[in-house]
């Protein structure tokens, strides 16, 4: 599916082809990738409906060089390859431990919102700040609590994130990076959040990468600070630990001292970014 969508979202000029007269297909076409990375137009098909497991290195190198993908596009190309051709047994479990490292860092953040996530988007810790910030959301109901079941299933989430749909996007492909399908406990929470969000979930499960974004702008709408700008950086783990630490900082002005009330810290404590 990941290869799918990258080869739809290609357009031939960006591959240094010419685009031609009555194109039906979306991006590139099969045969076009086939040719550029230099394999038959049956393998591609196969690879694309999953049918071959056992990809190799050199061929997904030709294929992430044909389609000029980023290099978080390579790396979640071969992670893909790497746990579909191990099987469901050969997927990790999601890891719930925190190393104590990654604790004294989240202390180091204080009183930034930050939080720690994992391959299935549960909280695993976060500093205080993070707390007073989310809490009243609703986003630490839960044991453990999970954000995209939060964000797909609670109806106080599209209050929560007045960018609802954008904010829905990035939780999916969060969780299509393992992929989820693949792991212990992820077929089960793809089964939930299909039966609760119905097509709001399966259709982006279908439509997008997996691969969600990294930094941006996101707003917030907090039940004592009004709507709030916060920018927010996803730094990710080592790969062994599939986890990513998700900062927040506001974004302008406003945002600076109405979160510099939510957390009760002097002003000056939190900075704008930019």
């Amino acid at each position: 599916m990941f290869l799918r969508t990258r080869r739809e979202a290609r357009t031939p000029a960006e591959v240094g082809l010419p685009a031609g007269p009555r194109r039906r297909t979306p991006g590139l076409r099969r045969s076009e990738l086939a040719t550029l990375a230099g394999v038959s137009v049956e393998y591609v098909t196969r690879l694309e409906q999953g049918r071959d497991r056992r990809p190799s290195g050199e061929v997904l190198t030709a294929l992430a060089d044909a389609l000029r993908l980023t290099t978080a596009e390579r790396v979640h190309l071969h992670r893909l390859a790497k746990t579909i051709s191990g099987g469901t047994c050969g997927a990790p479990p999601p890891v719930r431990t925190v190393r104590p490292t990654v604790r004294m860092l989240l202390d180091r953040l204080e009183p930034t919102p930050a939080v720690l996530l994992n391959t299935l988007s549960e909280a695993l810790a976060w500093t205080e700040g993070y707390d007073r910030l989310a809490r009243p959301l609703g986003l630490l109901d839960g044991d453990p609590p999970n954000l995209a079941r939060f964000v797909l299933t609670d109806e106080r989430a599209r209050t929560a994130y007045p960018d609802w749909d954008r904010v829905a996007d990035d939780q999916v492909a969060a969780l299509k990076q393992g992929p989820v399908r693949q792991s212990p406990g992820g077929s089960a929470l793809v089964a939930e959040l299909s039966l609760l969000a119905g097509r709001e979930f399966t259709e982006r499960m279908e439509r997008l990468p997996g691969l969600p974004t990294a930094s941006g702008v996101m707003r917030m709408a907090h039940p004592d600070a009004g709507e709030l700008r916060l920018a927010y950086e996803v730094l990710e783990l080592p790969v062994d630990d599939g986890q990513r630490l998700m900062v927040h900082l506001p974004a302008d002005t406003a945002a600076e001292a109405a979160l510099e009330r939510v957390l009760g810290v002097r002003s000056g404590e939190l900075r704008v970014v930019g």
